[in-house]
């Protein structure tokens, strides 16, 4: 299984070991986009902090991102799981997970990325601010700029099992499913449901939605379910405790959406 996640807006700071290994992070095909991005982040960051803060969409009290950025390959890293904090990594508790839940998370968790592409929780990383809706003034938008190299990527990491898309539409825009790929693989709602007037109403939730995704994962993770495609996902989920709705596709080529329905939000 892989799990596909959004990062987080926030970020732990950096660590005091060893700085950025580029090469050492996963999915190597990465490699050569990740080298562009963080050039032309570090070089704008150094040269023009009002040109930075524009082009990164950051306030005045946030110019303190930009001293960061232009330090990325000294800054000490550390492991991303630990950088990437926030509502849904708050539910998800990588740090509480018992050791054998801890392996399972290294192994299928892919977070993706406006610098990196995509990592995965074990890999190391500086704390850095650079969103997946940034358009660069050399590379452009970042969301188009991933498409290609994620061609080959993320099939690679797929491999032949079950695709957990839990990201937010502007990280999904870098990489959509295809074909075989898309079968398998399975998007998340999260729905309120409440009782209005005697009425069953249902709306779509946003910050809790990021809670509930990161104790889907969590619950996963723990159990250590291993569903072969999107039909096993939605039984391991209800044995779970999670009241799931699923939408085959229509067509051949298509993922399935599921829609996972809370009635407390918390």
């Amino acid at each position: 299984m892989l799990v596909l996640l959004p990062p987080s807006e926030g970020k732990a700071a950096s660590g005091r070991g060893a700085p950025l290994k580029p090469g050492s992070l996963s999915l190597p095909a990465l490699a050569a986009a990740r080298e562009a991005v963080l050039d032309e982040l570090v070089e704008l960051c150094a040269a023009d902090e009002d040109k930075a803060r524009t082009v990164l969409g950051l306030s005045d009290g946030l110019r303190g991102e930009v001293a960061k950025n232009a330090g990325l390959r000294t800054a000490g890293a550390r492991p991303a799981g630990e950088i990437y904090t926030g509502v849904l990594y708050d539910a998800l508790g990588l740090g509480t997970l018992e050791p054998d839940a801890r392996r399972r998370a290294r192994a299928s968790l892919l977070v993706f990325s406006g610098l990196w592409g995509a990592v995965r929780v074990g890999d190391r990383i500086p704390s850095y601010r650079c969103s997946m809706g940034v358009k660069l003034p050399g590379l452009g938008a970042l969301g188009a700029y991933w498409r290609r190299p994620m061609e080959t990527a993320l099939p690679e990491a797929a491999g032949s099992g079950l695709v957990l898309d839990l990201r937010s539409s502007a990280y999904a825009a870098a990489w959509k499913p295809k074909a075989d790929v898309a079968e398998r693989t399975a998007t998340v709602r999260v729905l309120h449901e409440q009782l209005i007037d005697g009425v069953r109403k249902r709306s779509v939730v946003s910050h809790f939605n990021k809670a509930t995704k990161g104790r889907i994962v969590r619950d996963l993770l723990v159990s250590g379910a291993k569903p072969k495609g999107p039909a096993e996902l939605v039984e391991a989920l209800r044995d779970l405790g999670h009241a799931v709705e699923a939408q085959a596709p229509a067509r051949a080529g298509r993922p399935w959406a599921l829609d996972v329905v809370v009635t407390e939000i918390h």
